[in-house]
């Protein structure tokens, strides 16, 4: 297990960090659940994807967690029969939008991933 500490506008975010090869699945290198984030083998992890996972980890928060997973599985199926689902989620669009803006989660609204159910 490993810790890593994000530096973003003077605070630091502490993320855990457990690698291995079963979470997640191949073909992805990091995972989030609950906040823990799972990383596939000897993958990089950058400040890019840390920034990514933490953008999860405030979604999963203001979702109270199991509804967080709940909406992202529906809004999956819901987005499967129209291409790439996983990166049409609203939850990945509202990451990967950001992720590069490392102070972004300073100045995140609670539910700001809203914004790109449409999009």
């Amino acid at each position: 297990m490993q810790r890593v500490y994000l530096e973003m506008d003077k605070k630091y975010y502490n993320m855990k960090i457990i690698r291995n090869n079963i979470i997640p699945f191949k073909g992805y290198k990091a995972m989030n659940l609950f906040g823990v984030l799972f990383v596939r083998g000897n993958a990089r992890i950058d400040d890019i994807t840390l920034n990514h996972e933490k953008i999860h980890t405030a979604q999963i928060k203001e979702m109270l967690y199991v509804f967080f997973y709940l909406w992202y599985v529906i809004e999956w199926f819901i987005r499967l029969p129209f291409g790439n689902a996983y990166r049409n989620i609203s939850f990945e669009r509202e990451a990967y939008a950001n992720q590069d803006d490392l102070n972004y989660l300073e100045n995140r609204k609670r539910f700001d991933f809203v914004k790109y159910i449409k999009k």
